[in-house]
């Protein structure tokens, strides 16, 4: 009976591998450039998520947030979802200028990590949303731009007593 258990020991493992993948792996993360012609191109709002390597309410997003079915299932529908890390020299182009990811930050007054951006597809900014959102309001706000409330005059006040959702 023991030699059984080594055959499907590893076999049981390599089937559940996938299940250890980590969930926020299915959310299709872009680079700056790539992200913005994407939106451009499927007429979508982006999403930048702004972080450092440091920075543990970073990691607490990733975790708590972006691993949320539910979140990573809306944005894969409604956004174009992009990474920028506020302190690496990479180059990032927007409207016309050339930046690095450090000071293309600057440039949106990010301060504080983890700040969220939201650009229309055009690439115009929307509003930046800093610190760490829990799963259940974020939902709510990315409802409200994903699903054009915002573009369309109604108030976040508004969008709230309407009960947040759609």
């Amino acid at each position: 009976m023991r030699p059984r258990i080594f055959v499907c020991l590893p076999l049981l493992l390599l089937l559940a591998a996938p299940l250890h993948a980590g969930p926020a792996s299915t959310l299709g993360w872009r680079e700056w450039d790539e992200g913005l012609k994407e939106a451009h191109d499927r007429k979508v709002p982006v999403l930048v998520d702004v972080y450092t390597d440091w920075c543990g309410w970073c990691k607490r997003m990733d975790r708590d947030v972006y691993a949320q079915p539910e979140v990573r299932d809306y944005l894969n529908r409604k956004f174009v979802t992009v990474r920028l890390n506020a302190e690496a020299g990479d180059a990032a182009h927007y409207q016309d200028e050339d930046y690095t990811a450090r000071s293309l930050a600057s440039h949106f007054g990010i301060t504080g990590y983890p700040t969220t951006i939201f650009l229309r597809s055009s690439g115009d900014h929307l509003i930046n949303a800093p610190g760490y959102i829990p799963a259940d309001r974020f939902l709510s706000v990315l409802r409200y731009i994903g699903d054009g409330y915002m573009d369309r005059g109604v108030t976040w006040e508004q969008f709230k007593q309407q009960g947040g959702k759609k």
